[in-house]
């Protein structure tokens, strides 16, 4: 048994970094599949828990489509709305309710009634909205801005993150009851380097659909190139094998991938193991104490600066931290916020606030 999830003309889509197609080869993938389509035929809440470019949106759109719910499927990314925008987008507004509010609107969850509501990058939500999120999802209704009249909902809610919400919750950036509301039912969607029988047909989908968009006939990968994507770990998942194949077919030569035609960024690879340890030093000469672990040596500098009186150190390292990370993944937000354990919404507003991109990003 073998299956690929697509998004409806999904290749008329504009580039983004989420996948556009899932396969269901590999035994893993299998199992998650038996699984969504067990959960799609309750009415229970979903909780997606992926990688960014796993398919966590194909995910959802295939619970919809097994629920037999007669209603749309609304796909809202809560991390591409300023918080301003955000709380009229969700809920609605009457005419009125704030500057610009020229006429009533209603919000994402009206226009799902009857169907299903994704709700992705859940964890970029701010505590504010998570409250009016938890009133909606416990009384079946919403009550849109400027207004008092509550409309009820028949809504089947899909949320996603790439986050640790357990770490988000200890960190007091995400709401315990919010999280035990959404996570009726937890999908865990695993990255494509731990599902590896699905990254040979993967490349075989993109290589049908690109070839059709190229004009190409019959083009086939080598053993060698075949061995080259099972061998490399996808930091960017299911996205980057896109991209790679689409340029292994503009460059490749009569009608054959191989494997010097696939451009995978090695710097990119995600850390898939610690490196070793240091040889041990002789006994009559000890290693100094901040050699054997960075955050030591983290803390001794912390140390002198503290007793230096340096002014303003928070923000000051606070600042550096974003600067390096930013630099160090090539100044690529996804990446960036991965890298820092922390929300794009969250990085954007430190990134602005730092002069590293303009408030109208």
């Amino acid at each position: 048994m073998s299956k690929v999830l697509t998004f409806p003309e999904s290749f008329d889509m504009a580039l983004s970094i989420r996948a556009k197609a899932l396969s269901f080869h590999d035994p893993r993938s299998l199992a998650l599949l038996a699984q969504v389509e067990r959960v799609a035929r309750s009415d229970a809440t979903v909780l997606v828990i992926g990688e960014t470019g796993t398919g966590k949106e194909l995910v959802a759109r295939h619970i919809h489509t097994q629920s037999g719910r007669s209603g749309p499927f609304i796909a809202v990314n809560c991390g591409a709305f300023s918080e301003s925008l955000i709380d009229s987008e969700l809920f609605g507004h009457e005419a009125g309710a704030f500057t610009g509010a020229n006429q009533a609107r209603a919000g994402w969850f009206e226009a799902a009634n009857g169907g299903t509501l994704f709700l992705d990058e859940i964890g970029d939500l701010s505590m504010s909205l998570q409250v009016k999120l938890l009133r909606v999802l416990q009384e079946r209704q919403v009550v849109r801005l400027g207004s008092r009249r509550p409309i009820p909902l028949d809504v089947r809610l899909v949320a996603a993150t790439n986050v640790d919400l357990h770490k988000a919750i200890s960190a007091d950036r995400f709401r315990s009851d919010l999280y035990y509301r959404l996570s009726v039912a937890t999908v865990h969607l695993p990255p494509l380097h731990e599902r590896p029988g699905d990254i040979l047909p993967l490349a075989r989908h993109f290589i049908q659909v690109y070839s059709a968009r190229l004009r190409l006939d019959n083009v086939g990968l080598a053993p060698e190139a075949e061995a080259a994507l099972l061998a490399y770990d996808w930091p960017g998942n299911i996205r980057e094998l896109e991209n790679v194949v689409h340029y292994a077919l503009i460059v490749c030569r009569n009608q054959r991938i191989h494997a010097e035609d696939l451009h995978m960024r090695g710097s990119l690879r995600r850390s898939s193991a610690p490196p070793p340890a240091p040889p041990p030093e002789p006994a009559d000469h000890p290693a100094p104490p901040t050699q054997g672990c960075p955050f030591q040596h983290l803390d001794t500098m912390f140390s002198d600066l503290v007793d230096a009186g340096e002014p303003a150190l928070f923000d000051t390292v606070e600042e550096r931290l974003i600067r390096t990370a930013y630099t160090a993944c090539e100044q690529n937000q996804v990446q960036t916020a991965r890298a820092l354990g922390i929300s794009r919404n969250v990085l954007r507003t430190h990134l602005k606030r730092f002069g590293l991109i303009g408030s109208e990003l």
